[in-house]
C-alpha cells in the first residue's frame, strides 16, 4: 500500500494549502519564522524536480498583525476590510519569504466564480501552467475582499482541491493544526486514534466523529474531507498533516511525520 513519502515521491505537482493556524501565533499575528521555513522546505522540493502551487490562508490573520485594532470588529465590510489590508501583507511575507530562496512569487484571487466559467478557469490554468513552467511559485487565495455568500467558496481546503482539480495536479497537501484525521477529536478523547490511511471516505464517515472549527481557521474537518472527495475522483492523492511542525514538508517526504493519506480504491 502506497505510504506518504511514496506518494510524494512519486508526485511531480503538487498543491500545498497553509492553513490560518498555521500561519498564526498564539497572539494571532503572522508566523514570519514558519513562512521563512517552509519557503525553505518548497525550494528543496522545487530543486527536487518538483513543481509547487501555493494555496495560503492567512488575509485577515495578517490583517491583524497590520491593524490590530480591528481584530474584534465583527461587521463584515470590516472584516472584508481587513481581508484587502492583510491580503497586501500576506503576499510581501512571502515574497520576502522566497526571496530569500532566489524564487518569485506571483498571485491568484479567486472565487467561485471563476472555476465555474469555462473561460476565467481556462485562463486560471494557463497562468498556472505559465508560472510554474518559468520557475515562479503562485500563491492562490480567496478573493475575501469581494466575495460574498453567492460567490464565495468558504474555505481554503475546497478551494486548493479545485486548484488541484484544475492544474491536474499529482497530490494536494492540506497543512492544518492536526495530524490528519483521527476517530474522534483528540484534543477532547485522549483514546481518539489517528487513520493513516484512508481508501474509502463514505466508511470513514462513518467510523469518525467530526468536530467544528478551530479559532482562525474557516474550515474543519468537514472541509478535508470534501476536499478529499472531490480530488480522489480526479484521482489525485490527498495528504492531511500538521503544519506547524518543524519542517513538516521534508519530513513528510522523507517518511518522518505522520498524517492522513487519502489514497481511494476504484
Amino acid at each position: 500500500m502506497t505510504n506518504i513519502a511514496d506518494t510524494i515521491k512519486n508526485s511531480r505537482k503538487i498543491v500545498i494549502k497553509i492553513g490560518s493556524n498555521t500561519l498564526a501565533k498564539e497572539d494571532g499575528t503572522q508566523n514570519t519564522e514558519f513562512m521563512a521555513g517552509f519557503a525553505k522546505q518548497c525550494r528543496n522540493l522545487i530543486d527536487s524536480g518538483k513543481q509547487i502551487v501555493l494555496v495560503s490562508s492567512g488575509a485577515q490573520v495578517a490583517g491583524i498583525s497590520t491593524v490590530n485594532g480591528w481584530a474584534r470588529k465583527k461587521d463584515v465590510h470590516y472584516k472584508q476590510a481587513l481581508c484587502s489590508i492583510g491580503q497586501v501583507e500576506l503576499m510581501h511575507q512571502w515574497r520576502k519569504a522566497f526571496q530569500q530562496q532566489n524564487l518569485h512569487i506571483g498571485q491568484l484571487l479567486l472565487t467561485k466564480d471563476d472555476f465555474e466559467n469555462d473561460h476565467r478557469s481556462l485562463n486560471i490554468r494557463n497562468t498556472l501552467f505559465t508560472l510554474v513552467d518559468e520557475g515562479i511559485v503562485p500563491i492562490i487565495n480567496e478573493n475575501d475582499s469581494v466575495s460574498f455568500d453567492e460567490i464565495k467558496i468558504g474555505d481554503n481546503d475546497n478551494l486548493s482541491a479545485l486548484t488541484a482539480i484544475l492544474w491536474s495536479a499529482d497530490t494536494l497537501i492540506l497543512f492544518s493544526d492536526i495530524d490528519g484525521i483521527y476517530t474522534d477529536n483528540p484534543k477532547t478523547n485522549p483514546q481518539a486514534q489517528l487513520i493513516d490511511t484512508v481508501t474509502s471516505i463514505p466508511d470513514l464517515r462513518k467510523s469518525i466523529k467530526i468536530g467544528e472549527t478551530n479559532s482562525f481557521g474557516t474550515g474543519g474537518i468537514e472541509t478535508k474531507i470534501q476536499a478529499a472527495e472531490k480530488v480522489t475522483e480526479y484521482g489525485i492523492e490527498m495528504i492531511l498533516a500538521n503544519g506547524g511542525k518543524t519542517d513538516a514538508l521534508e519530513n513528510l517526504a522523507k517518511g518522518n511525520q505522520k498524517g492522513t493519506l487519502f489514497a481511494i480504491e476504484k
